[in-house]
């Protein structure tokens, strides 16, 4: 049992850093090439209204991975947004 929990502690960090990654390139792209045109306001806008309501309840079941995996997630998306509505 102790080896299982320390395995999805492992497996949920590796997922965490993955899905927070993905975003990076995109944020580093459009600040690079200040061009919004082909990226979709209300995927972004979607994905910013899911990672909020996962940190919410990353704090109901008091789960620190979860909160700070999605607290990065919604910075990085909001930077798009943002980039987004500037950009247009």
């Amino acid at each position: 049992m102790h080896l299982s929990l320390h395995i999805d502690h492992w497996v949920g960090l590796l997922a965490g850093v993955l899905t927070t990654s993905a975003f990076v390139p995109q944020v580093f792209q459009i600040l690079r090439s200040r061009e919004t045109e082909n990226i979709s306001l209300s995927m972004y806008a979607m994905s910013a209204a899911g990672v909020s309501i996962w940190i919410y309840y990353g704090f109901q079941i008091q789960a620190p991975p979860i909160i700070i995996f999605n607290a990065l997630n919604l910075v990085l998306i909001s930077t798009i947004l943002i980039a987004k509505l500037y950009w247009k």
